[in-house]
């Protein structure tokens, strides 16, 4: 009889589980929260981090990389935007520290 019920309570576990990862799986997605705002006239760290999706003091390798992950996205030949483009550049070269101060070619 105790056999029984171990096998029974094992059975209504196993039930709870399959409908709980299925409950799990179907729950909505949080949707994700993106910068809301345009571009500042002269970019700053915090901006160009964001445009690039690092932190700002990100080391100098990190940085390329993420350029380069972001610009084959929207580069202007894959038909990317050039506005969008000088900006992805933009914000490698304050992250770089090669600013000129001229802010973006747009």
């Amino acid at each position: 009889m105790m056999a029984g019920f171990a096998v029974a309570a094992a059975a209504y576990a196993g039930r709870y589980s399959i409908l709980a990862w299925q409950a799990f799986k179907a729950r909505p997605t949080p949707l994700r929260k993106f910068y809301e705002g345009g571009f500042q006239p002269i970019m700053n760290r915090r901006e160009a981090a964001l445009i690039l999706g690092v932190r700002e003091r990100t080391p100098t390798e990190k940085v390329r990389e993420a350029h380069k992950r972001v610009m084959m996205a929207n580069h202007p030949d894959a038909g990317g935007s050039h506005y969008l483009a000088s900006k992805i550049n933009e914000a490698k070269d304050v992250l770089l520290g090669r600013t000129k101060g001229g802010g973006s070619a747009f």
